[in-house]
């Protein structure tokens, strides 16, 4: 069998990359036995979770005895696996062991994977897996600085809002963060200051957001101009110039920033889906706007939508200012 999901449980600090080994078969999750537990079958687990490479091979149930089934034993991987499941083991259900003997790893990252649930991946509420669940972060001091940590951990290009008060809606599950305070260079989230992991006086009502610009939002002579390019349903794509005017400018150029929409102009031919967006010209951010591609499916790149915002007057005076200073 292949590509059975795996988990680390058991850590208080740690979360997701680190704990008890547990593998989900048959309806079940279940432990897996420290019998030749070693580097390599650790490292299996740690590239399964997307963490890094293992920084300690543990045993005898050091982050605490799992219960129910124990899954695996005399695992004996060659550490080149894709799966816990690929590596040689004795059959799911056949060992000799008791829980006491369940294995572990602390795999090397020390930060968890961070997500944004929203209208695209670059906008949304901010969620981080821990202790296999997506937790929240509460709006206490959240600025700028914090969204742009986000931003960067996700490749979004820059930070352009960060919404308080559930701008997303409310989460499900715990609110993992309070208080965060962010100097903006940081590489995740959880690298920067705060309460502690767990530790508020929040609730899902103030569950932070963030918008990010995207990092091909504009593609063309600067950051103010060019082809609009906009991530949807999971690619990036660009924009029929059908339906594409000086209202759904406006808000592109308000929300990176870049002043008001100056001229709507055809900046080359772009790659992938052709999307329809329909804003009024109010909206503070084009995720606010309707996408749709059913107005789009007559169009081609030919007709591929761009714009240039007032903010591209103050590069291309710059750019005059230094020439004439040379």
């Amino acid at each position: 069998m292949k590509g059975n999901v795996v988990r680390l449980v058991g850590s208080r600090s740690d979360g997701y990359c680190t704990g008890r080994v547990e593998i989900y078969h048959n309806g079940e999750w279940g432990t897996v036995c420290d019998d030749g537990w070693d580097n390599n079958d650790a490292n299996v687990v740690c590239k399964q979770l997307g963490c890094g490479p293992p920084f300690i091979v543990h045993a005898s149930a050091y982050f605490g005895e799992g219960t129910g089934k124990i899954w695996l034993d005399d695992v004996g991987c060659s550490g080149n696996e894709k799966s816990l499941s690929e590596c040689y083991h004795r059959g799911f259900g056949t060992h000799n062991c008791e829980h006491v003997e369940d294995a572990g790893v602390t795999c090397y990252r020390k930060y968890y994977p961070v997500r944004l649930t929203g209208p695209s991946w670059c906008a949304g509420r901010v969620e981080i897996y821990y202790n296999a669940a997506w937790q929240t972060v509460c709006d206490d001091g959240w600025d700028l600085n914090d969204a742009q940590v986000v931003c960067s951990q996700l490749n979004c290009g820059v930070a352009v809002a960060a919404p308080h008060s559930a701008y997303f809606g409310k989460g499900r599950d715990k609110i993992l963060l309070d208080d965060v305070a962010c100097m903006g260079n940081e590489t995740h989230l959880t690298r920067c200051s705060h309460r502690g992991y767990l530790d508020h006086n929040c609730s899902h009502s103030q569950d932070a957001g963030v918008i990010c610009s995207g990092e091909k939002m504009l593609i063309g002579p600067s950051r103010c101009s060019g082809r609009v390019e906009i991530f949807n349903n999971g690619s990036w794509g660009t924009v029929c110039n059908n339906s594409w005017d000086i209202n759904e400018a406006r808000v592109i150029c308000r929300q990176l920033g870049c002043g008001t929409s100056l001229s709507v102009l055809h900046f080359g031919e772009g790659i992938g889906e052709i999307n329809e967006v329909t804003c009024t010209g109010s909206e503070r951010y084009l995720p606010e706007c309707s996408y749709s591609r059913d107005g789009a499916q007559n169009c081609n790149h030919s007709q591929d939508a761009g714009v240039i915002c007032s903010g591209n007057v103050f590069f291309l005076l710059n750019v005059l200012v230094k020439t004439c200073s040379n």
